[in-house]
């Protein structure tokens, strides 16, 4: 049975302790096995998907895993680590992010969650999905409607525009999707629900219930 161990959240529990490159080199073994950890979940996650979204068949947890090194080339946080494990699952890995909705899994203590969608697309991207809005939004509004959706995720999520986007009418009749900027799908989950032996499941029962909508959003 996969699962998120104990010692991969207390590992990253220690590192937002003590992020600087001097403790981590010391704790290097550590910090293996944690991704070791990470990545078997992710390639099982993976696998199982692929029963639902075929398009997934052979990709490999390495190509979705986010380095764990920050860039802190412009910001004033000069952390060098990520304090998080993080995979977004898509079409040829995470390079494509900005090409393809997907499914994101992060573990972080007191913050895991299952996310995924369309997060910031580029400007070209984000006009296609506009155009497939107005002219087949009641399918996403749908989707958004559907009970698993709404048992996992609540409500679509993401920043949105204060007014209508250029080249729309303010009453249009999907005027409130077509303001999203992002297009995400979010629940959060108490860390020891994601140490728990059911949390795989879990992971997998909110992919599914995702896949509509990211379908939808790759569709265009």
């Amino acid at each position: 049975m996969v699962k998120i161990e104990k010692s991969t959240m207390q590992f990253l529990s220690d590192l937002k302790k003590h992020n600087e490159r001097e403790w981590f080199l010391a704790n290097r073994k550590r910090y293996e096995e944690a991704k070791g950890n990470f990545t078997d979940f992710i390639q099982a996650t993976i696998n199982e998907i692929t029963s639902f979204d075929p398009i997934l068949k052979g990709l490999e947890a390495k190509s979705c895993i986010y380095r764990i090194n920050r860039d802190i080339r412009f910001s004033n946080d000069k952390s060098p680590y990520k304090t998080h494990f993080g995979a977004f699952i898509l079409r040829g890995g995470n390079k494509n992010m900005h090409a393809y909705a997907g499914y994101y899994i992060h573990i972080e203590p007191g913050n895991c969650m299952l996310s995924g969608g369309a997060y910031i697309p580029p400007t070209s991207r984000l006009s296609e999905i506009r155009e497939k809005i107005d002219e087949h939004g009641d399918e996403l509004l749908k989707i958004a409607s559907n009970k698993d959706f709404i048992k996992y995720f609540g409500k679509i999520e993401g920043e949105k525009l204060k007014t209508a986007p250029k080249g729309y009418p303010k009453d249009h009749k999907f005027i409130e999707l077509l303001k999203y900027k992002s297009f995400l799908a979010t629940t959060l989950f108490q860390d020891e629900t994601a140490l728990g032996k059911d949390y795989f499941s879990l992971i997998i029962r909110g992919c599914r219930a995702m896949k509509p909508m990211i379908d939808f959003l790759n569709d265009y």
